[in-house]
């Protein structure tokens, strides 16, 4: 058991390419896999962001990771691992590695921990590559025999307007095209929406983003391929903390009201998920 010993993330930015850590929303043991040892590369520059700047002459090798993941799950014990998730310093669909890395830590997964999920945690504008799109239908459409992907999805969407993307993910690419990509994939694959709720400047989303959002929400949920929600706050400290960034919790009431406000909408329009069941909405402060 090494839970107890493991706190934050901040061996990733040593240039581990396999970082074990206790996560709220794995309620577990999770093993990250960092596709970018050397430096943080993302399309997004969300000011809540945990990962601090760091350089490394380290370079991703699937090799490496395979053995390194083997390791880990040998020293936490195989039955403490929930899940091996895919976040690490950036956005992981941006990386040539991407494929081969899942393909390859699935293998280990299905060989070493069967009982344990294959997480990619994600921005969503991978899926603005028509390949990196369709490899991720594939994934998350993976049935669950032994040897398949089976893969969850975890999709970031923090905002319902332009306004508020621009605030909270600070990312070049148009609001606009990104939401048509989500919802593209909604209408083919399975995944998980999470979303970040903190205050930008001392203020919370305004009622007209908040109601932006939910519709948002509820037109994905309507693919009847959601798997739930995962409302979040800022618990971890951010570069942004020292250097006066807009970015700050938000008390817990706050998201608890946002969810309820969610659980209210879906079940007055009956949404169900895949397995027909009311969909989970859960709240990490």
């Amino acid at each position: 058991m090494i839970i107890g010993s493991i706190e934050n993330h901040r061996s990733r930015e040593g240039g581990a390419m396999v970082y074990p850590v206790y996560s709220r929303r794995s309620k577990g043991l999770s093993l990250g896999i960092n596709l970018f040892p050397d430096a943080k590369v993302c399309t997004f520059d969300c000011p809540y962001c945990e990962v601090f700047p760091f350089k490394t002459d380290i370079s991703f090798s699937v090799g490496t990771m395979t053995e390194t993941l083997r390791e880990v799950i040998a020293t936490a014990g195989p039955e403490e691992v929930r899940d091996i998730c895919f976040s690490g310093n950036g956005e992981p669909t941006i990386s040539p590695h991407l494929s081969a890395a899942l393909r390859a830590a699935a293998q280990i997964r299905n060989e070493l921990v069967p009982n344990a999920a294959l997480v990619l945690i994600t921005n969503g504008t991978g899926l603005l590559n028509e390949q990196t799109f369709e490899f991720l239908r594939s994934a998350a459409a993976d049935p669950e025999p032994t040897g398949s992907m089976a893969l969850k999805l975890w999709l970031k969407l923090d905002a319902g307007t332009p306004d508020w993307y621009a605030k909270m993910d600070r990312s070049a690419i148009p609001f606009d095209r990104l939401i048509a990509a989500i919802k593209a994939f909604a209408a083919c694959a399975p995944f998980t929406i999470q979303t970040m709720i903190c205050a930008i400047n001392g203020e919370p989303p305004p009622a007209a983003e908040a109601a932006a959002w939910e519709r948002l929400a509820l037109e994905l949920a309507a693919s009847g391929h959601l798997t739930g929600f995962q409302i979040y706050g800022k618990a971890r400290p951010s570069p942004g903390d020292y250097k006066a960034e807009p970015a700050t919790a938000l008390p817990e009431a706050f998201l608890l009201a946002r969810a309820d406000s969610l659980k209210a909408v879906l079940n007055a329009a009956a949404i169900r998920g895949p397995d027909g069941t009311p969909l989970p909405v859960e709240v990490f402060p």
